[in-house]
């Protein structure tokens, strides 16, 4: 650690920094020459085990000597910084006295049109749409669906409730209370889908929204079974992916329906090869989870007069941005929420 081999670092990493020609570039030369593992923090290190009169005399020097490479660093960072800025303005310049036209193309929004979409799928199907308030009765987004008083989604880490958790009002979890309000207002037999926006506390990120969309559907009738609601989602996703797309059942658990499972897609982009070990769609799983399905529990039958003895029925769910994030290949939810025009463009009107 003579002041030669220190100066050398120094001279070196300098010399580094000067080189990079992007930030990127840059940050390699900082883990190489100022970086834990650098030679001077390793010099750094070695200090302690010096004999105790060169302690100070070294340490200063080392110190020195990496207040001269961090303001370097500091230094060209900046430049670096401001030259990348200057590149997006000017890739970002606009002519203003270059003649457009005014009229700008419109867009709707993907979801919006994958809704409607999804909803003339049922309508060919015989389903009628319902819809249902944003701001709901707990006794219709919890109780009549047999979820108990003690049910984790009840808690105020999941559900967003008005006031307080004893006011008895929430902003609705699922469209689910959509189906307990359409058993209470028609007649047997019902075929209804309901599409809708939800809330539930969840951070925003790449796959979670605090708000989003979610198609549910349910009949009612006399004896419907498991292979009505087989058939009816395979339909479902041979019109929405494509007939090459398939769709696989997983026990699971519901309260609201009994015998309740999740529904998978085969993988659109590596359709379940099973050599695809590093399809990043599945993860090489060959498949993807979609929604949740499941026959009507007969307590939530009677929770809502109807004889569980006559009539059977059948209720599925799936998430609309899920949907187009499959059908799209959109990687990052936050694109969908946060209103960019260069996103929603890219779909156009979609009749």
């Amino acid at each position: 650690m003579s002041s030669e081999s220190v100066d050398e670092m120094v001279v070196e990493a300098i010399a580094a920094f000067c080189s990079a020609s992007d930030l990127e570039s840059l940050k390699v030369a900082r883990l190489t020459h100022f970086g834990d593992r650098s030679e001077i923090s390793l010099a750094n290190r070695e200090i302690g085990a010096l004999p105790p009169a060169a302690k100070a005399e070294v340490g200063k020097r080392i110190g020195e000597a990496k207040a001269r490479v961090k303001e370097a660093l500091e230094s060209r960072e900046a430049e670096l910084t401001q030259i990348r800025d200057n590149e997006v303005l000017l890739s970002e310049k606009v002519d203003v006295s270059v003649p457009v036209d005014r009229l700008k193309r419109g867009a709707r929004h993907p979801l919006t049109t994958l809704m409607e979409r999804l909803c003339d799928v049922f309508i060919a199907m015989g389903y009628e749409i319902a819809e249902g308030p944003e701001l709901e009765l707990e006794w219709a987004n919890f109780d009549a669906l047999n979820f108990p008083k003690d049910h984790p989604a009840r808690l105020m880490q999941d559900t967003f409730f008005v006031e307080s958790p004893d006011s008895g009002v929430v902003l609705r979890t699922h469209t689910s209370p959509i189906q307990v309000r359409a058993m209470l207002e028609r007649e047997l037999p019902i075929y209804v889908v309901a599409p809708g926006r939800v809330f539930r506390t969840d951070e925003l990120d790449a796959t979670h929204t605090p708000v989003f969309h979610q198609i549910e559907g349910l009949a009612v009738d006399k004896g419907l079974s498991m292979a009505d609601l087989r058939g009816t989602l395979n339909h479902l996703a041979h019109v929405m992916f494509g007939p090459q797309i398939d769709i696989r059942w997983r026990p699971s658990f519901f309260p609201f329906t009994e015998p309740s499972a999740e529904v998978d897609l085969k993988c659109f982009v590596c359709l379940g090869d099973s050599s695809a070990v590093g399809c990043r769609a599945c993860g090489g799983e060959g498949w993807i989870e979609w929604g949740g399905c499941g026959m009507v529990n007969p307590k939530v039958l009677r929770a809502v007069g109807i004889d569980p003895d006559v009539y059977s029925g059948f209720a599925f769910g799936m998430g609309i941005e899920r949907t187009l994030m499959f059908r799209s290949g959109v990687s990052d939810m936050r694109d969908m929420v946060e209103g960019d025009i260069r996103f929603t463009g890219a779909f156009g009107l979609e009749a």
